[in-house]
């Protein structure tokens, strides 16, 4: 298996690890018994779009030992510019998987996010999946914490007590991803994970699509059924534009003459 930080794929201005969901549980898993911790984050194509405004969110990205895409626009872009993707990897998707490698090994996990109630409900539906699953702890912090010292001293504090290894942190990007980077120190041999709305999927408080809908791109079409009023702006102002765009630059970039950009070999953290 390739190893994180290496022959990675650009797409869409940010280095995506060409992984399927097995090989990125079988790489966490194989970090932690090593004792190395990490941050894994899931860019989709609002993520992308974000990132493309502002270099900020880029190095954010770019500073994860493991990225995977979390959208099938960026899967299939990759594909055109001829360093295809071999699967799109989903937040909601993991938190079952790792957390079932978790469970098999012992390992203890814990889960940040959602409205009151959110956490404790994904927390009871993992183990009720996979038995013998460590649950050190959930949280559901207020909204604006990250501007509270005293708030962030307090999950800090709770983190380190607890000692797991592996946390899911379902905040939305970039908020979890930047409370990942504050918190890392502190918890070297611990795997972070920025899993957005995957807590509130796995509690079963958010429905998510079909699984045909995520296999041809149409998760985000679901989402906004459900939530119109909510979502409308980000999905078909933004998003949307953003994809074609995408999706057209590739394709022309294949037709045009010269080799298309290949993979990016970058040096292991």
């Amino acid at each position: 298996m390739a190893e994180a930080g290496t022959d990675r794929v650009p797409v869409a201005g940010v280095l995506l690890d060409p992984f399927t969901e097995a090989q990125v549980v079988a790489h966490i898993m194989a970090a932690l018994e090593r004792g190395e911790g990490g941050h894994l984050v899931t860019p989709n194509v609002d993520i992308c779009r974000a990132a493309a405004r502002d270099p900020s969110l880029r190095t954010l990205i770019g500073a994860a030992e493991l990225a995977v895409a979390d959208g099938m626009p960026l899967v299939w872009a990759s594909r055109l510019l001829g360093c295809p993707l071999p699967e799109r990897v989903t937040g909601a998707d993991l938190i079952w998987s790792l957390t079932g490698a978790a469970a098999s090994r012992g390992l203890p996990v814990y889960l940040i996010g959602g409205p009151p109630g959110v956490a404790e409900a994904a927390r009871d539906a993992l183990c009720g999946r996979h038995p013998g699953l460590l649950v050190a702890g959930v949280h559901a912090p207020p909204y604006g914490f990250e501007t509270s010292p005293a708030a962030l001293a307090e999950m800090r504090g709770r983190l380190v007590a607890a000692r797991p290894s592996l946390v899911f942190v379902g905040l939305g990007f970039p908020r979890q991803d930047r409370l990942i980077a504050a918190l890392r120190a502190d918890l070297p041999g611990t795997w972070f994970v920025g899993c957005g709305a995957a807590i509130a999927f796995a509690a079963g408080s958010v429905r998510r699509a079909p699984g045909w809908m995520g296999d041809h791109g149409l998760e985000w079409l679901f989402r906004l059924i459900s939530e119109p009023h909510r979502l409308a702006r980000r999905y078909l102002v933004d998003d949307l534009p953003f994809a074609l765009r995408l999706l057209i630059h590739a394709l022309l970039q294949r037709a045009l003459p010269g080799r298309p950009p290949g993979r990016v070999r970058r040096a292991n953290r």
